[in-house]
């Protein structure tokens, strides 16, 4: 999967988002709305990752998906 799709089917994703990491709240899945950039500040902000951390950790669960 890609990030375009990902982003076109944000509804049908946030549950694998949440399930992946479960410190973000309904709404800061709300705010990122599919966002990657957004995505990553919240991890950043939620989890104490680096931005290279948060971008491995994306990338690996979009290869999963």
């Amino acid at each position: 999967m890609n990030w375009d799709r990902v982003e076109g089917g944000w509804k049908q994703v946030k549950g694998s988002v949440k399930e992946q990491w479960g410190k973000l709240t309904d709404d800061d899945l709300s705010e990122i709305d599919g966002r990657r950039d957004q995505l990553e500040g919240k991890l950043q902000e939620r989890y104490g990752y680096t931005k290279d951390q948060v971008s491995k950790d994306i990338d690996e669960w979009l290869a999963r998906h």
